[in-house]
């Protein structure tokens, strides 16, 4: 199946919204293996030390399994696993020129793990409500210590849902 996902979640204190999609292989109608990939960003905020708005934006993608249990009911459980890589940009906003500057960049592993609550709707179209929680390796970006933003500010849980289309 092919799916996208949208999802809220907060990212450095500040609200995010996260996009994704997936695509799966299901083996025997219980664990589903594939890839996919999520892109965030979230809400741009005053800097008093730069004088600026900032806000943060990045993506990750990487390899999926998904148990599935009862998969043949209307609604059942399903566990999707993410293990894979992704980046994180500091991005400062100039508001007279219309323009956006990465300021510093930085790269991380990634695992997230969730639950999802899955609706058959129709024999090809599937709906599931969750949440998954971030864990990254250790990254740092920004000069000052009131910018800072490390792996701490990217982990949390994410709260999504998820538009699947295919064949089940």
């Amino acid at each position: 199946y092919g799916s996208f996902t949208i999802g809220y979640s907060e990212i450095d204190n500040d609200q995010a919204v996260l996009f994704g999609g997936r695509f799966m292989w299901i083996a025997s109608h219980n664990i589903g293996i594939g890839f996919g990939g999520t892109g965030f960003v979230n809400e741009y905020h005053y800097e008093p030390l730069l004088n600026t708005d900032v806000f943060l934006t990045g993506g990750y993608g990487g390899i999926y399994i998904e148990p599935i249990i009862a998969p043949n009911f209307p609604a059942h459980l399903s566990f999707p696993c993410l293990l894979g890589a992704g980046g994180i940009s500091y991005i400062t906003k100039d508001l007279d020129n219309n323009h956006n500057t990465i300021e510093e960049a930085e790269a991380f592993l990634i695992a997230e793990p969730g639950a999802e609550l899955e609706f058959n709707i129709t024999h090809n179209f599937r709906i599931s409500l969750g949440a998954t929680y971030r864990f990254t390796t250790q990254f740092e970006i920004g000069t000052n210590p009131s910018q800072i933003v490390d792996s701490e500010s990217l982990k949390g849980f994410t709260y999504m849902a998820t538009f699947k289309f295919g064949r089940f």
